[in-house]
């Protein structure tokens, strides 16, 4: 299997994996990881509750990534609009971490996640980074407008914690400084790239690299 190297974690193992009720510990490091990255960029990143991540891990709708027991990087994923629409977010790797593409494995891994649960729905990204941009674009996802998002009010409600709310209430909801991207399975023949464990875990992904 391919290693990837940074000298900052130079010979340590990293797993990307579906996270469950066991990983409930790393939500509040999770959380300071996320506000930390948001102060550090200046940019929107929507805030969420220890109640809100807690939730998802028990559902098995989180990726978290682990260099054996420190964590190292995390994302989740919702579906929206009675299913049809399915929102990637929170996407967050560990400082010390980066550089060695783990955050490209961890939407990867949410990515085969997301349509493994639901093959039909649309999927969904609004991002102000240009590696997630990129990222997701390499999967299939193009630029769309916020009108060909998920007119779901219970998804626009969440983007309140996010300090550029205002920018979205001002234009009526119809851009702000993130950029909108949309995966549609039904205009793309993109193959989906999964490895998985067994369907009592949920199609339990879980990739080990050196990084």
């Amino acid at each position: 299997m391919e290693k990837e190297t940074n000298t900052k974690t130079e010979n340590t193992e990293i797993d990307v994996m579906v996270a469950d009720a066991s990983h409930e510990m790393y939500v509040d490091t999770i959380l300071e990881t996320i506000e930390a990255a948001a102060k550090v960029r200046g940019t929107g990143i929507a805030r969420r509750s220890h109640e809100y991540l807690t939730l998802k891990m028990r559902e098995g709708k989180a990726i978290i990534a682990l260099a054996n027991e420190e964590f190292a990087g995390f994302t989740y994923i919702e579906s929206w609009g009675n299913k049809q629409y399915v929102a990637t977010s929170g996407l967050i790797v560990v400082e010390k971490f980066r550089g060695n593409g783990l955050a490209k494995r961890i939407k990867e891994a949410s990515f085969a996640l997301a349509r493994l649960r639901w093959p039909r729905a649309k999927l969904f990204s609004l991002t102000s980074g240009a590696a997630v941009m990129k990222m997701n674009t390499e999967l299939g996802y193009v630029p769309v407008t916020f009108a060909d998002l998920t007119d779901d009010e219970a998804f626009w409600r969440g983007c309140e914690g996010c300090v550029n709310h205002d920018v979205l209430l001002r234009t009526g909801r119809k851009y702000c400084i993130c950029t909108a991207m949309l995966y549609d399975p039904q205009a793309t023949s993109h193959k989906l790239r999964v490895t998985s464990k067994s369907n009592s875990q949920q199609k339990k992904l879980v990739t080990k690299k050196n990084s």
